[in-house]
């Protein structure tokens, strides 16, 4: 217990003043556990088990859960950044990196906001006009899938970096690194048990269903991994 109470970068007291604390505690939920699990359930339960794919398409759950997480872990993410605001002046090089970075990171997460604002209409049999961006798989749809997809994981992972910084920048006790790398690897290891079982499903199938006459169905799905279980 002694060693896990430990501070990082030396064994003096770990004390942080309290806009820190709360800034620091806003992004771990926002970057490790909200944004996280809400691109999981984007990514491997378009198609849940048990339902009756293809018969049965368009299966709204994973949408809900993905927008729930997303903005929620959006709006925290914006109190982080009010805790912190006039108080990230901090010295040295590693200060500045985490100060970097975090923008960086923070300027991502708003892409995929306003992308996913501006992804356009869904069209196709189950939505009201047939004609749709994302049922005709228009331009404006391709280009927000690609950067939708690989904007967003390339954030979560930077975040990674961004977190672990900031642990050593505030000193902060062994306990909570290993607590986050555990969980990093937990969600690792999910990723890649999802995505060994198939369960990374085409979006545009899990609305529609394999049949060739829809226009997506006669493209190449879009991302690393995505399958098309049938067709």
């Amino acid at each position: 217990m002694d060693w896990l109470n430990t501070s990082l970068v030396d064994s003096g007291y770990h004390h942080i003043a309290p806009w820190a604390i709360w800034h620091a505690r806003s992004m771990v939920l926002a970057w490790a556990f909200l944004l996280p699990l809400g691109a999981l359930a984007a990514r491997f339960f378009k198609v849940l088990p048990g339902q009756n794919w293809p018969k049965v398409v368009d299966h709204t759950g994973w949408w809900h859960v993905h927008r729930v997480f997303q903005w929620a872990g959006f709006v925290v993410m914006l109190l982080g950044i009010y805790t912190v605001y006039g108080h990230g002046a901090g010295q040295g090089s590693l200060a500045q990196l985490h100060a970097w970075a975090g923008w960086f990171v923070v300027t991502l997460g708003t892409l995929q906001v306003a992308t996913g604002l501006t992804r356009g209409s869904k069209g196709g049999p189950t939505a009201e006009q047939m004609r749709g961006d994302h049922y005709d798989m228009t331009p404006w749809r391709l280009h927000f899938e690609r950067l939708h997809k690989y904007l967003g994981w390339l954030a979560l992972v930077a975040s990674m970096g961004v977190i672990a910084a900031g642990l050593v920048l505030v000193n902060a006790p062994r306990w909570m690194l290993l607590l986050l790398l555990a969980w990093w690897v937990t969600l690792a290891f999910a990723f890649v048990w999802l995505q060994r079982a198939g369960r990374c499903i085409d979006t545009y199938q899990a609305i529609w269903g394999p049949d060739p006459t829809h226009p997506g169905n006669r493209r190449a799905p879009i991302g690393w991994g995505v399958r098309r279980p049938l067709g």
